[in-house]
């Protein structure tokens, strides 16, 4: 038994590996019912999810009754897009009536199509470093986009499709054929509307929520991730050469910041001019994005 990996409390009893006095004291804590965790692991998202699948059963190949959904799988996918609070989601098989405290279950037919087994778990704010030994089950992502652009609101939603596509491999408006096999959903008639925003091509949950801004304020469709020499720009107008790119909290260490000044250096030199909008613009001022994007391409186009 690893104790910095989620584990049953009963399981481990039954082994012999701890006491029930042990699990009660200050060496464990429990993540949710039944299933703990070493005190000092820190508690994530991500640790969570993995908690849930122990405790429904969701781990390795699974029993086929149970697998983590909603914004549970599209973090163990990799699409890295959950909003900050939202809760751990688990689909089981009708007919599975248990409940856990501080999980959301979801009780519906769960077809093999539409679960992927054996998924890696990612380590929080690890680019492609996993949790070494444990594999879990999620809903595909295909599944899972078509479950978060039901449920979630329309930034949220689009973000979901973006995220899902790029890690799935497949095309946004591949969630509309779910509506002809799958029970109907509500929010299922808004797909189309929502499929026509997406683009897989967008990298962050705030590059899709730039592109949102500008369309939403009637400002023409950016290209993504557009090449410029070695570089990519995140939405570009090459025929002005202005671009938008958001830099992430990884932008802040010290090696990526001067490598962010030689990559300015030559955008600039071939006459690029570069806007990067502060996360709380984004978030919190969309139309303020937008009225300065509006102004800096009439600029550009006046100057071109």
């Amino acid at each position: 038994m690893d104790p910095t990996r989620p584990f049953l409390g009963a399981a481990a009893v039954r082994a012999g590996a701890v006491t029930p006095k042990q699990l009660r004291g200050p060496r464990f804590r429990p993540v949710v019912r039944g299933v703990f965790v070493a005190a000092h692991v820190a508690d994530t998202f991500l640790l969570r999810c993995e908690a849930a699948a122990v405790a429904v059963g969701a781990i390795g190949v699974g029993s086929g009754r149970a697998a983590l959904c909603g914004w549970a799988a599209a973090e163990m996918l990799g699409a890295d897009c959950a909003p900050r609070g939202v809760p751990v989601e688990v689909v089981v098989a009708l007919g599975h009536r248990r409940t856990r405290p501080g999980l959301v279950l979801r009780h519906r037919d769960i077809p093999a199509a539409d679960v992927v087994t054996g998924v890696r778990i990612p380590v929080p704010g690890g680019r492609r470093r996993y949790v070494p030994g444990r594999t879990v089950v999620t809903t595909s992502p295909l599944r899972t986009a078509f479950d978060l652009a039901c449920r979630v609101g329309r930034t949220d939603a689009v973000i979901a499709l973006d995220a899902l596509a790029r890690v799935g491999g497949h095309a946004p408006a591949d969630v509309l054929a779910l509506t002809a096999t799958r029970p109907v959903a509500r929010g299922s008639r808004r797909l189309a509307g929502l499929v026509a925003l997406a683009d897989p091509l967008a990298e962050s949950p705030m590059e899709t929520r730039i592109r949102l801004a500008l369309h939403d304020h009637g400002i023409r469709r950016p290209v993504l991730q557009h090449p410029v020499g070695p570089f990519r720009i995140d939405l570009a107008y090459p025929d002005l050469r202005f671009g938008i790119e958001y830099d992430g909290e990884h932008h802040l260490d010290r090696g990526r910041a001067r490598a962010d000044l030689r990559r300015q250096a030559f955008l600039t030199a071939q006459g690029w001019e570069i806007l990067r909008p502060e996360a709380r613009v984004v978030l919190a001022h969309p139309d303020l994005l937008a009225v300065d994007v509006r102004h800096r391409l009439a600029s550009r186009d006046g100057h071109a």
